[in-house]
């Protein structure tokens, strides 16, 4: 799949960038170019949201608008590419902010919408076993009521970047409006419940796009709803 460099006024040979396990990421001088199953107004959505970042310290690639002003030409976008070191999730626990007050990403839908929706970002409850649906709808179900507030959704070493300007964070690609517990996880501070509704999120997400790695997911998932199961039955 080659990208329309010509839609963003570019010229060279694209070079493959570690990462980007479901989108092709390409370097090409000073930009990164990506696939992406993402609409129009899904990565436009993501501009204010880094407004908000730059507030507190942090800083994110932007997407570029091509020469008739998109940003996605052809399943493709474009971002500056961010030079320096990747750095520990633990750099951003006391950093990381806080949100709300922004609409749902379109085509979205935050954990506790998909307890009565199907459907949201690359999640299809519809198409798993209904058993297998049921079990991740309790774990999100049990997380305790927040006000959504900005979701990264993948905040992992690969993903912060450090430089002399600070800390970076970069693919943005399953940003949403949701609980705070999921970022939390993510570095390293969530509760056993948040723990468990990401983990249920993950296995959601993976369904159709890696699906040996979500059946695997799944089955640990299972075999740990059933150990807790018996574990509350058993007599004191």
């Amino acid at each position: 799949m080659t990208p329309p460099l010509a839609a963003w006024g570019l010229d060279g040979t694209p070079a493959p960038l570690p990462g980007g396990y479901r989108n092709t990421v390409l370097r090409v001088g000073d930009h990164v170019l990506k696939t992406t199953r993402r609409s129009e107004a899904a990565v436009a959505w993501l501009v204010p949201v880094m407004d908000g970042l730059s507030a507190h310290g942090l800083s994110a690639p932007r997407p570029i608008r091509a020469a008739d002003g998109r940003y996605v030409v052809d399943g493709w976008t474009c971002e500056p590419f961010v030079a320096g070191h990747p750095c520990g999730p633990n750099a951003l626990r006391r950093l990381w902010p806080r949100l709300g007050g922004l609409p749902q990403r379109p085509g979205f839908a935050a954990a506790r919408a998909l307890l009565d929706l199907h459907a949201g970002g690359d999640i299809d409850l519809s198409r798993m076993p209904v058993p297998l649906a049921r079990a991740l709808r309790k774990a999100w179900r049990a997380l305790p009521k927040r006000g959504p507030c900005l979701v990264h959704g993948d905040l992992n070493r690969s993903n912060l970047i450090r430089s002399d300007r600070g800390i970076t964070v970069i693919d943005w690609d399953e940003a949403r409006m949701d609980h705070p517990g999921f970022d939390r996880f993510a570095l390293g501070s969530g509760t056993p419940t948040e723990a468990r509704a990401a983990q249920a999120w993950e296995i959601a997400c993976c369904w159709h796009l890696e699906p040996a790695r979500a059946r695997g997911l799944a089955r640990r998932f299972i075999n740990d709803t059933r150990k807790r199961r018996n574990s509350d039955a058993s007599p004191c």
